[in-house]
């Protein structure tokens, strides 16, 4: 009696036992109790050690296949880091979730009493996690006998059964005195007679019940979602990826991600702290979902001062391919500081006209590292498809692209020694400036000002009727489409000399910036609010 009181209130654990698994302790130990013999080499732990293997709530994380494929010693180091990262997320949402791997699968769960909120949020984090083929949410009981599993079946599918054909499926682990076929026979028959389900249906049913049984114990699997796929986030390389808030460069960087790549970020900034803001908010989205089992790095670099001098000296067609280029030789010199052997950018292969074989080789050609094209050849239509998928589309959608504006007529197939005379023009202190002044920020502890302050400032009362509008496009642009607005004096000053000259303007006058779309305007409109200026806003076309 004292023993059985003992193992109430302890778990307790034999050696031999424990490495043959869980199902043969359990078996032993149901053994020794209804002996009251329990043999004299065990191991008193607090029931605390295992308490969670009482809980209802669990849910299994099904490995992405490739890494199932694996040889065993890699298998085994691919589940490790999976783990890691798993508890790694998890623990941020509670303190009460346990984590377990499997040969085949890992089970996580959390205590009894634990909120619907903080499952629901254990199943969403599961979902986004590099290296998850799919998570079944389960309940989990006691085997007994084929009644016992109809009626906790029941339990957990049996008011979703009403009116609908079904099918049961049974996968079993372990030495029973039954077959999975037996079992499924069993469980779908008593469904049948006990709920108001429509009937059996083997080929196509309504609903699919899935049940797993390992040695003595039942889990119900009540719901099933896909996950992310890929390899455990930190198993492979770490890169650099060069991001500018645009579609490509997002995408790119949540497949880098998602096959595994700790992925650090370098923006080019071309529109001053609101489009700093803009892109910390679209990259910090996409770590925070989807990566953040690891900390990683944001790099920012001032590169107005870069693209005012290329769009001064460097000659029309050459100037898209010689700002890739500046960045791939400012990404060398980031990359040798975060130590990194590859970069990471988001072209495809003809999108514009620069993106060509040809150009793509020119511009590898001062990098100094392996240049990884995960989009190279993905096309536009499927890249917004999964910036929406994965959440990121409103982000994006907010920021201006600029890389687009700046080439005018570009050569899809630049011949070295011409790009390279046409590029001898720029000035390589500027981009060395530029540099000096790069910032490298944690992600985890980023900072940025909510665009929604920012917005605030260009809500005042502005006297539009007598406000002077300053054109930023390109000059190209003001010179084949010029902008007219009767009853106004407007002005051309580009975007990337606006910051910089916008101050010698009559400060005792009001401003409002005019663009195509009125996205980069208010980019920039955002960026001189920011600054302190109070006598700027966006221009917004009269409503007929």
């Amino acid at each position: 009696m004292l023993h059985q009181l003992s193992a109430l209130f302890w778990c307790v654990l034999i050696r031999q036992a424990f490495h043959g698994g869980t199902g043969r302790w359990e078996s032993w130990l149901k053994d020794n109790l209804e002996t009251g013999k329990p043999e004299h080499n065990m191991v008193v732990y607090s029931r605390a050690f295992l308490e969670p293997a009482l809980s209802r709530m669990k849910f299994i994380v099904k490995l992405f296949p490739e890494i199932t494929i694996k040889t065993r010693p890699v298998r085994k180091l691919l589940v490790k880091q999976l783990t890691q990262n798993i508890r790694n997320v998890l623990l941020k949402i509670s303190d009460d979730v346990r984590i377990r791997n499997q040969w085949d699968a890992i089970e996580v769960w959390t205590r009894d009493g634990a909120s619907d909120s903080v499952n629901d949020d254990v199943y969403g984090a599961l979902e986004c996690i590099p290296g998850i083929a799919h998570v079944n949410r389960v309940r989990e009981f006691p085997l007994g006998d084929f009644d016992d599993i109809v009626e906790n079946t029941r339990e957990v599918w049996g008011e979703a059964l009403q009116g609908k054909t079904f099918v049961v499926r049974v996968k079993r682990t372990g030495q029973h005195d039954f077959t999975s076929v037996e079992a499924e026979r069993y469980v779908g028959g008593g469904l049948n007679k006990l709920t108001d389900a429509k009937g059996v249906d083997l080929h196509q049913p309504d609903v699919t019940i899935r049940l797993e049984i390992k040695h003595n114990r039942l889990f119900v699997i009540d719901r099933r979602r896909p996950g992310l796929g890929g390899f455990p986030l930190g198993s492979a390389d770490s890169t650099l990826t060069l991001v500018s808030g645009g579609f490509d460069s997002t995408v790119a960087a949540y497949q880098m991600i998602r096959r595994g790549v700790k992925t650090h970020f370098l923006f080019f900034n071309l529109g001053g702290a609101a489009h700093e803001n803009g892109v910390k908010e679209v990259i910090y989205y996409l770590w925070k979902k989807y990566g953040s089992s690891h900390k990683v790095q944001f790099v920012s670099v001032p590169f107005e001062g870069v693209v005012e001098n290329i769009l001064e000296s460097v000659e029309d067609r050459y100037m898209g391919v010689v700002l890739k280029r500046m960045m791939m030789r400012a990404a060398n010199q980031v990359s040798d500081r975060l130590k990194l052997d590859s970069y990471v950018t988001g072209e495809a292969l003809s999108q514009v006209s620069s993106q060509t074989m040809m150009n793509q080789r020119l511009i590898d050609d001062v990098a100094d590292r392996l240049v990884i094209r995960p989009l190279a050849v993905t096309d536009k239509h499927d890249i917004v498809t999964i910036a929406r998928q994965i959440g990121a589309a409103s982000f994006v959608e907010r920021i201006p692209e600029y890389c687009g504006v700046i080439s005018r007529k570009p050569n899809a197939a630049c011949k070295r020694h011409d790009l390279e005379a046409a590029e001898s023009a720029f000035d390589m202190t500027v981009l060395t400036a530029a540099l000096e002044q790069a910032k490298v920020e944690s992600i985890d502890r980023m900072v940025w000002e909510p665009t929604i302050d920012m917005e605030q400032a260009l809500n005042q009362s502005l006297d539009q009727a007598h406000a002077v509008i300053i054109d930023v496009r390109h000059p190209h642009e003001t010179e084949s489409a010029p902008f007219d607005a009767p009853g106004h004096e407007v002005i051309q000053l580009p975007f990337y000399s606006l910051n910089r000259k916008f101050g010698e303007l009559d400060q005792s006058r009001q401003y409002l910036l005019y663009c195509d779309k009125g996205v980069m305007s208010k980019m920039h409109a955002l960026h001189l609010a920011d600054a302190g200026f109070r006598n700027v806003g966006v221009y917004r076309q009269p409503q007929d």
